[in-house]
């Protein structure tokens, strides 16, 4: 992840306000655990104030509090303040202003608005280090339920009146205010401390402060994002379903752009980071997550699922298969219908066939499980092949057992290999055995009951 470089006049700190329930989204999850792109959306606003370099973050939380720091304990430079009970955004601002330093500016940001990009913040946090109040707009073709900019003649800002409030001729205004502001955190304490509730949602309104600093003659500044979904907040379903093809589409783009092929743009769902060397191939609703990287030439089929995953060159996953935690080498051929579990590990050219399962194994060079089989717990060389239907009975009931195949070994159909065993490089196993004891190198071992035929034997019939 880069970073941006904020101006170093004042130091900067950010407040996060994640207080919400968002009733609308009918959810016992707090609004800002919802996932978008496979991250909370409150994930996506602390990468950016990671990017902006702030030297403080206070995260301001209400509803589910203990879930949403608990789901954040990995980054213990962040800081809690709790708002209860939720008397609105001026309020909510007001319970981190213990945590900010006097003398550095202050950014606040929102947790159900996750796609703000850094570079769009950073002349606010330039301007508030100036001494001014800076915030961020945007103009919508339907401002409905968006608080209003008010300008004077010589178009400064006056003041913010929210939609509610608004008289019919402020409500035709296009230009909204985003809530996204920053100021001198001196200003900000008191301004925050003058705010009234008298409005008809008795809160305290953020957006007052606009009012408060032109009284104080402290400039106020604009800048406008010119991308509405980069400041779009979350409050619905529907809202958050918007976002998450936005962010998709903006990820296809970078694919493309990367000169990844893309079977179809729109049927691509990336939700953690995906790297592609040259000459990928990508069908239609493949989704990846976590980690993913594609070496140069991979091909993915159709409705495949990767999970931190490593594809190497030339490595083709056919449709349908589910690779998790696992790494696939060069020139391997996987599935159709193929499962790969964590710590799997296949080398050069290794094929994994339809329907076939390897969890915590290794697949040497050119070795090939073609259909039906489970490879559990395994270890297995080179050039071997293991027939159709074999299973590599790793559990006791109790714990796992780990089994050793070496190189250029054979299982026949059907086979159970029940651990822990060797079986020695060059050994056969006939088909249909079931075998609980090292098998030698170079050798056949057949281990299956005779098969004995009945003379005189007639089969049941149904009674009338």
């Amino acid at each position: 992840m880069t970073t941006a470089t904020t101006p170093s006049s004042a130091t900067l700190s950010v407040v996060v306000l994640a207080a919400g329930k968002g009733t609308r989204m009918r959810s016992d999850l707090p609004k800002v655990l919802q996932p978008l792109a496979g991250k909370p959306l409150l994930g996506h606003v602390l990468d950016t104030v990671h990017q902006l370099a702030a030297e403080r973050a206070v995260v301001v939380t209400g509803f589910g509090a203990q879930r949403v720091q608990e789901a954040f304990a990995h980054q213990p430079h962040l800081r809690f303040a709790l708002q209860e009970p939720q008397l609105g955004t001026g309020h909510a601002v007001q319970q981190a202003l213990p945590d900010l330093p006097d003398g550095g500016v202050c950014l606040v940001l929102y947790g159900d608005v996750p796609l703000a990009p850094a570079a769009s913040l950073l002349p606010l946090v330039a301007e508030a280090q100036a001494g001014a109040l800076a915030l961020l707009t945007v103009e919508l073709d339907d401002p409905t339920g968006y608080g209003r900019i008010l300008r004077s003649a010589d178009g400064a800002v006056q003041g913010i009146v929210e939609h509610k409030d608004a008289t019919p001729a402020q409500r035709a205004v296009r230009e909204c205010n985003t809530g996204i502001l920053c100021a001198p955190v001196a200003h900000l304490r008191r301004w925050l401390g003058q705010l009234r509730n008298d409005n008809a949602q008795g809160e305290y309104y953020l957006t007052d402060v606009v009012a408060l600093a032109v009284a104080d003659g402290v400039p106020v500044r604009a800048a406008t994002v010119t991308d509405a979904d980069d400041v779009l907040g979350v409050n619905d379903r529907s809202q958050l379903a918007h976002l998450e093809r936005v962010v998709q589409q903006r990820a296809a783009r970078r694919l493309l752009d990367a000169g990844v092929t893309l079977a179809d743009p729109a049927r691509l769902d990336v939700r953690g980071a995906l790297h592609c060397g040259r000459d990928v191939f990508i069908d239609v609703g493949c989704v990846f997550e976590g980690e993913v990287h594609l070496a140069d030439g991979a091909r993915v089929g159709p409705y495949a699922v990767l999970r931190d995953v490593r594809v190497g060159a030339g490595a083709v996953v056919h449709p349908f298969c589910h690779l998790d935690g696992a790494s696939i080498g060069a020139g391997a051929l996987i599935g159709p219908f193929a499962r790969l579990r964590p710590t799997t590990a296949l080398a050069d050219g290794v094929h994994i066939g339809n329907f076939v399962e390897v969890k915590n194994g290794t697949l040497g060079p050119g070795s090939k499980a073609n259909h039906l089989s489970y490879v559990g717990d395994a270890t297995v060389g080179a050039r071997v092949n293991i027939g159709a239907g074999t299973i590599v009975a790793n559990y006791d009931g109790a714990n796992k057992h780990r089994t050793v195949i070496e190189d250029d070994a054979h299982t026949g159909s059907n086979s159970v290999l029940v651990a822990p065993i060797t079986v020695g490089a060059g050994a056969t196993i006939g088909a249909g055995s079931t075998v609980s004891k090292d098998v030698p190198p170079g050798k056949l071992t057949v281990a299956r009951a005779r098969a004995v035929t009945l003379d005189g034997w007639t089969r049941p019939v149904k009674k009338k």
